[in-house]
C-alpha cells in the first residue's frame, strides 16, 4: 500500500470533459471496461537500480501533485476529492507488462469507492524495471496521462519535480460555472443548434440486416499505405493528416449511406488554453463536424473542410447540459432523434508529414492486414472511428447498423479511397 496526503478535500461538480465521459459511461455499462487505458513507464536508465520503496514513493508524490488522481464520483454526481488515503500497488516479478496492463483495465473501476488509478511494479530481482499504470477515464485522458508519466519519469530520476502545481479540474469546474465560463459554453451552443437544425438526424439509419451476437465488434486495420499516402496529400493541401482522415471517413460515410450533408463527432483534445494545458483530467470531448459532401472531388473536399475542422474543434470545449437541451429541442422540433452516432478519435500524439514518394505508397498496399480485436454487448454509438500507433485505423461498430463485411468493405475502401487520392 502507498499512503499519501493532498493539500485539500471536498466536493465539487463534474468539469464538463468529466461529465461527458461519465455520461458516456453509464451508456455503455456493463461494458464500460471499454473506456479503461493505461501507460507502461520502463525506468529510467538514470534511476536504475530502482526499489519498490523508491518507485512507491513517486507514486505517491503524483497522487499528492494531481488531484484527479485521488477524486471519486460523489453523489450528484459531483468530484469527489479526497486529501489522504492508501493506494494498493501489485508487485509482479518477470512478467510481461502489456499483459500486466491488459489485466488492469479488464475490469471497470468502482468509481464511487475505488481510486482512479491502479498500478502495478513489475521486478526483475530486487530491482522495479517497470511501471504499469491504468486509468479510469475519469480521472484523465490520454493527454493528462502523458502528463502523469512524464512526472513520474522525473521523479524516479530527480527525487522532485520544480514548478508549482498544475491546474487541478476542481478549480476547473468552479470556472466552468462563472460568467466567463458561461459565455464560453454560450459560443459552443449557438454552433450546436444551427448544425442540429441542418444536419440528417443520424447517419447511419438504415438496419444492416447482418446484426452479429455480441452485436458490437471492431475491425482494425494496419495500413502502412494509408500513413504514406495521408502525409502526402497533408503536405499538398498544407493542412494534417487528421483533417485529411476526417475528411476521407466523412467521404466514405456519405458513400454508404447516401447522405448529402455528414456529420461526425470528433474527440478533441480541448488542451488549447493555459488552464487546461497540462491538467491531469479528462478534458477531451466531442465537437461536431459538419460537412457538405454532395459529389465533390475529395480535394475540394479538403478546402472545404479546413474550416469546418476549425468550427469542430471549437464546439468541443461546451457544456454538456446545454448539448442535452439543444439535442432534445431540436429532437422535438423536427419529430424524429437527432443524433449523428458517428465518432472519430485520432489518439496519435504526434504527427509528422512528408511528401512520400509514389512508389513508397504503391510498395506498401502488400502489408495491410486486418484484425477483430474486439466484441462486446454494448457501445455508446453505431460507428466509431479510431487512429493510433504507426496508422492503425480501427472501426467499432454496432452491426445492426454496420455488419462485419461492411465494416471490413469500409476499412479497405478507405485505404484505397486516400491513396487513390494521393496518386492522382
Amino acid at each position: 500500500m502507498i499512503a499519501f496526503s493532498g493539500a485539500r478535500s471536498g466536493t465539487a461538480p463534474l468539469t464538463w470533459g468529466q461529465r461527458a465521459i461519465w455520461d458516456t459511461i453509464e451508456r455503455t455499462a456493463p461494458d464500460d471496461h471499454y473506456f479503461n487505458f493505461g501507460r507502461v513507464l520502463e525506468v529510467p536508465r538514470g534511476a536504475r537500480p530502482a526499489s519498490v520503496a523508491h518507485v512507491s514513493r513517486g507514486i505517491g508524490l503524483l497522487l499528492e501533485r494531481h488531484e484527479s488522481l485521488r477524486t471519486l464520483v460523489g453523489p450528484g454526481p459531483c468530484q469527489d476529492l479526497r486529501d489522504r488515503g492508501e493506494l494498493a500497488v501489485r508487485i509482479v516479478a518477470d512478467a510481461d507488462p502489456a499483459e500486466i496492463l491488459a489485466e488492469l483495465t479488464a475490469n471497470a473501476f468502482a468509481y464511487a469507492s475505488e481510486w482512479p488509478l491502479r498500478v502495478a511494479l513489475v521486478t526483475r530481482g530486487d530491482e522495479v524495471t517497470h511501471v504499469v499504470l491504468a486509468f479510469c477515464h475519469m480521472a484523465s485522458d490520454g493527454l493528462g496521462a502523458e502528463e502523469v508519466v512524464r512526472d513520474l519519469r522525473l521523479l524516479l530520476l530527480r527525487g522532485r519535480l520544480q514548478g508549482g502545481a498544475p491546474p487541478q479540474p476542481f478549480d476547473l469546474a468552479l470556472w466552468q460555472e462563472s460568467p466567463a465560463g458561461r459565455r464560453q459554453a454560450w459560443s459552443a451552443a449557438s454552433y450546436w443548434e444551427r448544425e442540429h437544425r441542418r444536419m440528417p438526424p443520424t447517419m447511419f439509419h438504415v438496419p444492416s440486416g447482418g446484426a452479429e451476437l455480441p452485436p458490437i465488434w471492431r475491425g482494425t486495420l494496419n495500413s502502412p499505405a494509408i500513413d504514406l499516402a495521408a502525409q502526402r496529400l497533408a503536405v499538398r493541401h498544407g493542412t494534417s493528416t487528421s483533417t485529411v482522415l476526417l475528411t476521407a471517413v466523412s467521404a466514405l460515410v456519405a458513400e454508404v449511406t447516401g447522405h448529402e450533408t455528414v456529420a461526425v463527432l470528433p474527440i478533441v483534445s480541448n488542451r488549447f488554453r493555459a488552464d487546461t494545458r497540462t491538467a491531469v483530467t479528462t478534458l477531451s470531448q466531442e465537437g461536431l463536424f459538419v460537412l457538405d459532401v454532395e459529389k465533390s472531388r475529395f480535394a475540394d473536399l479538403l478546402a472545404t473542410a479546413h474550416p469546418a475542422v476549425l468550427r469542430a474543434y471549437r464546439s468541443a470545449y461546451h457544456d454538456p447540459a446545454d448539448r442535452e437541451r439543444i439535442v432534445a429541442e431540436t429532437s422535438r422540433d423536427r419529430g424524429t432523434p437527432i443524433h449523428p452516432y458517428c465518432c472519430f478519435n485520432d489518439m496519435r500524439f504526434t504527427e509528422q508529414a512528408v511528401d512520400r514518394d509514389e512508389a513508397l505508397i504503391r510498395q506498401a498496399l502488400s502489408e495491410s492486414s486486418l484484425t477483430w480485436p474486439l466484441s462486446q454487448e454494448q457501445l455508446n454509438c453505431r460507428f466509431c472511428v479510431h487512429l493510433s500507433g504507426a496508422m492503425q485505423v480501427s472501426l467499432t461498430a454496432d452491426t445492426r447498423w454496420l455488419s462485419r463485411q461492411d465494416i471490413e468493405r469500409f476499412l479497405f475502401g478507405l485505404e484505397r479511397l486516400i491513396v487513390e487520392a494521393a496518386l492522382r
